[in-house]
């Protein structure tokens, strides 16, 4: 469960870096919670992150890529993994812009895993 879990993470994440919003909400369950500080957004359908995401984040902080440090599974079920990811933003010559530590929740549904829940 632990290794499709991350699986599950690394593809979301190759989809992040690929600036790929159709292959990044496959990786995804719908509902789709994100507690993002102390705001609570749900995302009822696909389709949900802002067309223009990749292009501001870009011109506002010089990105390029999404790298781990560590995904580390914290309690694990049969269908439900919860996983401690620690990650950077970078730019083109990997100098890190921000670094981020999260807890991300990962569940088996209609026979495949996804991303269900975020904590940002």
């Amino acid at each position: 469960m632990a290794l499709a879990a991350i699986a599950t993470v690394d593809a979301f994440t190759d989809r992040f870096n690929a600036r790929d919003l159709d292959g990044m909400d496959a990786h995804l369950h719908f509902p789709h919670v994100i507690l993002s500080a102390e705001r609570l957004v749900v995302w009822d359908r696909p389709g949900q992150m802002p067309r223009d995401f990749f292009e501001r984040l870009v011109a506002t902080t010089g990105w390029h890529h999404t790298a781990y440090l560590a995904q580390r599974p914290v309690l694990i079920g049969v269908r439900k993994v919860h996983l401690f990811v620690d990650y950077t933003r970078n730019r083109a010559d990997g100098s890190v812009i921000t670094r981020h530590q999260n807890l991300w929740i990962v569940t088996r549904d209609e026979d495949r895993w996804g991303i269900k829940q975020r904590s940002y």
